[in-house]
């Protein structure tokens, strides 16, 4: 299952007397990721890199490491905790030692590995909107479904023979109320949807 993070999370390492801290946040669009890299920038030390990855894009970025031992790792970390819509930077403090390039592969990767794996996350759930119409007399039983359904109100018009909503819910919730809904009501309530319809 695709999770998300639910807050920013933080973890710190030392390896080889460096110092690698990372820093993750949700971020669904790029434009977010590059204001949280500069948000948590650190004047004081040598590195910031970072990866980014929302559904098929994704982003990263070495900032001066050899080439693959930094960006790509933490991408992959993301990759490899099942993460979405985040941005991860792992800042470093040079601390006079060089770790080769297996050695900053690791230490960024698995830096930004632990922080994830540590932070408060949560699966993505995909919404999907619809409409519905149906008769005044059917309206409060609706409401009920809808909260049965972890479906939000987003809008509601009246007719003169009845009333039409547009609900938010997950999108596995839809086929499920909308088979309520039609039993419910038997069979009185149109759906702007073509696949309700149907069922």
């Amino acid at each position: 299952m695709i999770r998300t993070l639910t807050a920013p999370a933080r973890h710190e390492t030392a390896i080889k007397r460096s110092r690698f801290i990372a820093h993750a946040a949700p971020c669904a669009e790029e434009d977010q990721a590059r204001q949280f890299l500069q948000s948590i920038r650190d004047p004081s030390a040598n590195h910031h890199c970072w990866a980014w990855k929302s559904g098929q894009q994704y982003r990263f970025d070495d900032d001066g490491e050899p080439g693959g031992t930094a960006g790509r790792p933490i991408l992959q970390a993301i990759e490899s905790q099942d993460m979405d819509r985040v941005a991860v930077v792992v800042i470093r403090h040079f601390g006079g030692v060089k770790l080769g390039t297996g050695g900053l592969a690791r230490a960024y990767g698995g830096t930004a590995a632990e922080c994830l794996r540590t932070a408060e996350s949560g699966p993505i759930i995909t919404l999907a909107r619809l409409r519905c119409r149906l008769p005044f007399e059917a309206i409060s039983l609706a409401h009920q479904l809808l909260d049965r359904h972890q479906a939000v109100k987003l809008d509601e018009t009246y007719f003169s023979d009845g009333v039409e909503l547009t609900i938010e819910l997950p999108a596995s919730e839809s086929k499920p109320l909308g088979r309520a809904l039609l039993d419910a009501t038997a069979g009185a309530v149109e759906f702007k949807h073509p696949d309700l319809n149907s069922e």
